[in-house]
């Protein structure tokens, strides 16, 4: 399939680089913080009961899902509270947190993949997730980020999705919208209408996902970033190929 993309959106966790990794680590890394800091705490809430807190606090707190950095400093008071230490730790206790969140491994093909499309047309982070692309490193490569917590709502929400492309001054049906999750992003996508493109991943067992909706599909779908790439510079070719009229 073959299409005008004058700008791509691009989805970050899982699609630039795995989460999962970055979250163990996070737990671990803030488990011995809070053991040498918040004894109390840590003892109340190991890991596994913290991760429960934290999926509760979320819970209660479903009109702040947009907001991750606060509903995680949200938890981290919630802990200290009901533990008896100082809540003012929490702000520390964050900061730990961050600079581990923003300590990513890419997928093998990503970063040269998002070089080359960055390349080719303005690309535009549009995540969920609170990451630093400065602190990452990979900023220069994007026109400019639009996160959920700037805007006031989070994919599948056709707003910031809209709010992309009226920044780029683009007309949606021209701009490619990347990501991996099924609903957040293609189906988000496709909602709202721009272009979309399944980053379908193999997981450990080198299997691919199947679609599951039947009323909507991507228009496009890979299996890494370095195959979209490859597609773009193929479409673009292909529209400055010169016709007979102009040749």
């Amino acid at each position: 399939m073959s299409f005008p993309v004058r700008a791509i959106t691009l989805d970050l966790d899982d699609t630039l680089w795995p989460f999962a990794p970055i979250g163990a680590r996070i737990e671990r890394v803030l488990d011995h913080w809070l053991r040498q800091h918040c004894p109390r705490t840590a003892a109340r809430f190991p890991i596994p009961e913290m991760r429960a807190l934290r999926e509760q606090v979320f819970a209660e707190n479903a009109s702040l899902l947009h907001d991750l950095t606060g509903l995680r400093k949200l938890s981290l008071v919630r802990a200290m509270e009901l533990s008896g230490d100082d809540p003012a730790h929490a702000e520390a206790a964050f900061e730990v947190f961050y600079a581990e969140r923003n300590r990513v491994e890419f997928y093998d093909d990503a970063e040269h993949a998002l070089e080359r499309l960055a390349a080719r047309v303005p690309v535009v982070a549009l995540s969920n997730g609170n990451a630093d692309l400065r602190v990452i490193g990979i900023d220069h490569h994007f026109a400019f980020s639009l996160g959920a917590r700037e805007h006031g709502a989070a994919k599948p929400e056709p707003s910031i999705f809209h709010a992309a492309c009226d920044r780029l001054g683009l007309p949606r049906e021209q701009v490619l919208h990347v990501g991996d999750h099924v609903d957040m992003d293609v189906a988000g996508a496709c909602r709202a209408g721009l272009r979309s493109c399944w980053l379908n991943r193999p997981d450990d067992a080198d299997e691919v996902a199947s679609w599951p909706h039947a009323d909507i599909r991507p228009d496009l779908e890979f299996t890494t970033l370095a195959a979209l790439a490859d597609w773009l510079d193929t479409s673009h070719a292909a529209t400055a190929a010169p016709t007979l009229e102009s040749a």
